[in-house]
């Protein structure tokens, strides 16, 4: 564990779990880091500002949304292409990829990092991530964290510390720690509530479901109820 670090935060759970961690563990934030890349739920960046605002940790916005229409056809950044639905283990999960964005997120964070003097970036990709997204395996993370060890005099190296849990033990540790895990911001639509049926509210929803802890997340009135995802999905159970 680092003494101090530069987060990478969205504002969603995994994020504002890690960043809760790294306080009660005394490690010195030198600052949060939200990256507007012209995604389509910048709500999650509204949430992240909030929730700093509450633990008392400085909150930066990098504005990249010039670089969106490099991205292709990704459901996240393009207006004409829609979230699909559905888990993740989905094919058409694949159309949320945004290419390339851990390395261009945790980049800037590196930056702002050496010019903190913090000795280390933390970002919260955990086990479930690398199912479909390639920048979230421990290979990359692994080549990631020796590349930004080398790219200033300064030596600042990667804090990976959910690398190999679960979302439920997510969920679970934030409980635990008491975060403001109703405050947080997963679902790709961005619209008012959690839409309740896209990839990563559908992995939210079953991370509170594993972890027996009560789900404190708005969704939208047509989102489907729990009860008939656990009885189509097999993937609820443990």
């Amino acid at each position: 564990m680092p003494d101090s670090a530069v987060a990478v935060y969205s504002g969603g759970m995994d994020s504002t779990v890690m960043l809760r961690s790294m306080l009660e563990s005394g490690v010195t934030v030198k600052g949060a880091l939200s990256i507007d890349y012209g995604q389509k739920h910048r709500k999650e960046i509204e949430a992240a500002r909030e929730i700093c605002e509450e633990l008392g940790v400085k909150h930066q916005v990098a504005d990249l949304r010039g670089i969106a229409s490099l991205f292709g056809h990704s459901g996240l950044t393009d207006s004409e292409t829609k979230v699909p639905e559905g888990h993740y283990e989905e094919v058409s999960m694949k159309q949320t990829v945004v290419p390339n964005r851990n390395m261009i997120l945790i980049s800037v964070a590196t930056a702002w990092a050496i010019t903190e003097e913090a000795e280390a970036v933390a970002y919260a990709a955990h086990s479930g991530d690398h199912a479909i997204y390639p920048d979230c395996r421990e290979a990359f993370a692994s080549a990631l964290d020796q590349a930004i060890q080398l790219c200033d005099w300064s030596s600042v190296w990667l804090y990976r510390p959910f690398v190999n849990l679960s979302k439920r033990e997510i969920v679970v540790e934030g409980s635990r720690l008491g975060a403001p895990l109703s405050k947080t911001w997963s679902c790709y639509k961005g619209e008012a509530l959690h839409c309740g049926k896209c990839g990563t509210c559908i992995e939210r929803r079953e991370a509170f479901h594993l972890a027996e802890i009560e789900d404190p997340t708005s969704y939208a009135s047509d989102a489907p109820s729990l009860d008939s995802l656990i009885q189509c999905d097999w993937r609820y159970s443990e």
